[in-house]
């Protein structure tokens, strides 16, 4: 009954959402990939909401049903009736009666299984497609007869471009710049390899006076202008990426770069995307708890890697969950990770049952057993850190949403009082479960 009646106001709020985007007529960017798109939502909006009204999709609302949802302006009803149906009537009443509506929509859309995307381009049209970065393992490929499959189903996004569309394409991820040439659309590049149109350089992290780590710097080079682009509070170079795809669109768009550069400075980063923390006993805590794949999780600890301790006591405490939705290939890209933690971590925490692999993987590179520890789930994890913990560590907390990593981090957050501002999930929905 659950399933029917989900999918029939699933399909309601579809066809409400044709009629208000008939109505209204906002330009619409829509942003695909497997790693990297909520942050490139993020970074956009940081950009675009200097200009105009304009709205972005809600934490992840980038399903068959949360498209809908963020057109619609409606919250997510999770199990309860009530609201879905009072949903559907807000929907009525945006098409029917005037409303002051956003001029532009930032959609993040997302792909679980093969088919989806096609669905989504089948009622939805776009000014603007920024697709961000595949990987050699992406997350949700379990679902996919194979990597070539799911690139297939990202591209279908392409489809839903306007006649005089702009395409903006990660250059440093070969399978997203192939799409060039298979698009007739105008198109716009970023990324750091010779040849992007918005071409970063030189990201490095930056420090306070306290010897604190505070943020990322970078350079982006367009149209015969080199700019310093700083971002604080986050690190990462997911974060680098996002600006420059903000960036790129601002090209494409014809909007004043140094604004636009600006508006980047104190993005609004959402909860559990490398965002730094203060911990207890004086540690750094990196958040990266929303979720995990090959490489995203290889960017975070290679990032752990570079940032320097404020005292030369302090340990790289790496604690890593399993990464989920990998089919076949989940053993080899939990040993890999485990290679490269091993030379960007001093102590290695692994999580879950598949994590198991990458301690395999991290002894194979040379880790000792003395530095690794092994738990089963968040809870144990979060009670061992919490002993284990010493002045000036620096911890980076990453695993796929189902391991629920975030409950790490609560353990060793300092300003408990702010924890669900500071934490992903922590809504009433996310706390039900187990």
């Amino acid at each position: 009954m659950k399933t029917t009646f989900k999918k029939v106001i699933a399909y309601i709020l579809r066809i409400e959402s044709q009629f208000v985007l008939w109505k209204y007529k906002p330009k619409i960017i829509a942003i695909t990939g497997s790693v990297g798109k909520t942050s490139t939502k993020d970074a956009v909006y940081a950009v675009l909401s200097k200009i105009a009204h304009i709205r972005k999709s809600e934490k992840s609302f980038n399903s068959e049903i949360g498209l809908p949802l963020t057109i619609l302006g409606c919250p997510n009803g999770w199990n309860n009736p009530v609201i879905w149906l009072a949903n559907v009537f807000k929907g009525l009443w945006l098409f029917l009666w005037p409303h002051k509506y956003p001029e532009w929509l930032v959609l993040e859309v997302g792909v679980g299984k093969q088919g989806d995307m096609k669905k989504t381009a089948s009622w939805l049209k776009t000014d603007a497609v920024i697709i961000t970065a595949i990987g050699e393992t992406p997350v949700h490929i379990e679902f996919f007869d194979s990597r070539k499959h799911l690139i297939e189903e990202k591209s279908q996004l392409i489809k839903t471009l306007k006649q005089d569309g702009l395409l903006v394409l990660n250059t440093d991820d070969k399978a997203v710049l192939e799409m060039k040439a298979k698009s007739k659309h105008r198109s716009i590049t970023f990324g750091f390899n010779e040849g992007a149109d918005v071409l970063g350089s030189g990201d490095a992290i930056f420090y306070g006076d306290n010897g604190e780590p505070e943020g990322i710097i970078f350079r982006a080079d367009e149209g015969g202008n080199s700019l310093p682009v700083v971002i604080e509070g986050v690190f990462g170079r997911n974060h680098v990426y996002a600006s420059l795809a903000a960036l790129a669109l601002s090209s494409g768009l014809k909007l004043n770069m140094v604004t636009a550069i600006n508006s980047l400075k104190n993005y609004d980063v959402p909860p559990g995307r490398m965002r730094l923390l203060k911990g207890i006993k004086d540690s750094l805590i990196i958040d990266d708890t929303y979720n995990s794949s090959p490489l995203a999780c290889e960017s975070a600890l290679k990032t752990l890697g570079e940032i320097k301790c404020k005292d030369k006591e302090g340990k790289k405490i790496a604690v890593l969950g399993d990464m989920l939705e990998l089919g076949r290939h989940t053993t080899e890209a939990h040993k890999n990770i485990g290679k490269i933690a091993k030379e960007n971590a001093d102590i290695l925490i692994v999580v879950g049952p598949r994590a198991k692999a990458i301690k395999e993987g991290a002894i194979e590179a040379g880790m000792g057993l003395e530095s690794i520890f092994e738990f089963l789930n968040s809870y144990e994890a979060g009670d061992f850190i919490k002993t284990f913990l010493q002045k000036n560590d620096i911890v980076l907390i990453k695993g796929s949403q189902g391991m629920r990593m975030e409950r790490v981090v609560e353990k060793i957050l300092l300003d408990q009082e702010n924890k669900k501002k500071l934490l992903v999930r922590q809504d009433d929905e996310w706390k039900k479960k187990q």
